[in-house]
């Protein structure tokens, strides 16, 4: 059996050239034609709360003008796609923690309760503010010991989309998904609001096949990627209404960068973690590469209905948990082998020689260790998707009244490609040897 580590363990729609072109030359103008979102909140305060999918926002109580949150470091079990669950550390029940969303000019205190067996403190990455509120264990304060309540107190002096995660033993914390967002809305409001924000954080780990505990001493030979702690198919879509302004942020406190591809539409870059680009300075994208520490902001108009696939373009990365170890069989003739594996391994089925793309049909046949997820898996509505770790959908669709899951979208006829008459013909099959 080939699987992804100890030999692989576990296991369009045609648009017109004019819309094309029309959403091409439409540039920026495309973005600021949307119509404003409605919102009860003032004329200043013009924004929707954000989506984090698989995840949630953190609420908060007013006491004497100060908006007060509350997070609470602790072990959590995370399930990061039907059949696979984790021993991660978090906040509150999550990896990543839940969104700390507020506005410019906010005074927030925001206590922390540490609920780990050692100590921790919280960062809050990006954000201006007192020294003493920073964060960073025996620098700016002392640690936070295990069963103690630290308060963090400060005005928020700017706003953009940043982070929070722990400077205490950080290589551990945060390699077990001790990791959050903090946005900070504008006072001012948006010059051109949204419809819909989504917020998806990015990181890697190492979970041998058949284990649940992330081991944070792997430096770079990592299993499994993820978006807001699930790999696919246990990501959320993100749904969009046809003619809905949209941004994206994504947030990186992995080992590597991540370059975040979208299909059907290009995005326009409009901030980063140091704050919003003024719009002659956008530019427009359909790969935005995150380094590591740092959070990327995008923003477009979903003006072309269909499912897109929105995923990371490393290609191990779109992939669930595979070793780098095992030979390279690609071409080779496996029959003799496999007869003599299948006597002893009923069901057995050689996997490698003419690529992977049949994983998930063996993951059916032939489940793998416990608590591990196929290297490809998923089923569309025209057979398998063949994809996992960094993978998503982007959902776009005309005529739905809410955000819920519309489905698989359904191509008008006639924009589907499919087989040529006679084409799998083996005598117009011709092979090309260059040696």
């Amino acid at each position: 059996m080939i699987t992804r580590r100890k030999f692989f363990s576990g296991t369009a729609a045609l648009f017109g050239a004019s819309a094309l072109a029309q959403r091409i030359a439409g540039g920026t103008k495309l973005l600021a034609a949307q119509a404003t979102p409605s919102t009860s909140l003032g004329a200043k305060v013009n924004y929707r709360p954000v989506v984090t999918p698989n995840g949630t926002t953190l609420p908060w109580v007013m006491k004497g003008g100060v908006k007060e949150f509350h997070l609470t470091a602790e072990p959590v079990k995370r399930e990061f796609a039907p059949g696979m669950m984790v021993n991660c550390w978090g906040y509150n029940g999550l990896t990543p923690g839940p969104t700390i969303e507020a506005v410019e000019g906010d005074r927030v205190r925001i206590l922390v309760t540490n609920k780990l067996a050692e100590p921790t403190t919280i960062h809050w990455h990006g954000v201006l503010l007192p020294n003493g509120m920073d964060g960073v264990g025996g620098v700016t304060q002392k640690h936070i010991p295990p069963g103690e309540t630290y308060a963090y107190e400060f005005t928020l002096r700017q706003h953009g989309v940043q982070m929070y995660h722990p400077h205490s033993d950080e290589m551990i914390q945060m390699a077990m998904g001790m990791q959050g967002f903090f946005v900070i809305h504008p006072k001012d409001g948006y010059p051109e609001p949204v419809n819909r924000h989504f917020l998806i954080f990015l990181q890697e780990w190492a979970i041998p096949p058949g284990t649940s505990t992330p081991n944070p001493n792997v430096m770079t030979d990592f299993d499994l990627f993820t978006f807001n702690s699930r790999v696919w198919p246990g990501t959320d879509p993100l749904i969009a209404k046809l003619g809905d302004r949209v941004r994206v942020s994504l947030a990186n406190l992995s080992m590597d960068s991540h370059p975040i591809h979208f299909h059907g539409h290009r995005w326009w870059v409009v901030e980063t973690d140091g704050g919003q680009l003024p719009k002659t300075a956008w530019w427009p994208e359909t790969t935005m590469n995150v380094p590591p520490g740092t959070t990327r902001t995008v923003e477009f108009v979903a003006d072309n209905p269909g499912d897109w696939a929105f995923h990371c373009h490393k290609n191990h990365h779109a992939m669930n948990a595979m070793s780098h170890e095992i030979p390279n069989v690609i071409g080779v003739d496996q029959k003799g082998v496999a007869q003599k594996i299948s006597k002893l391994v009923p069901g057995y089925m050689a996997m490698g020689e003419s690529g992977m793309g049949n994983m998930s049909e063996m993951a059916e046949m032939m489940p793998g260790p416990k608590n591990t997820l196929p290297m490809m898996i998923g089923t569309g509505q025209f057979g398998p998707i063949d994809m996992g770790g960094m993978f998503t959908i982007l959902k776009v669709r005309d005529g739905i009244t809410n955000y819920d899951d519309p489905g698989w979208y359904q191509n008008p006829p006639g924009t589907v490609a499919s087989p040529i008459p006679g084409s799998n013909s083996p005598k117009e099959h011709v092979h090309h040897d260059h040696t």
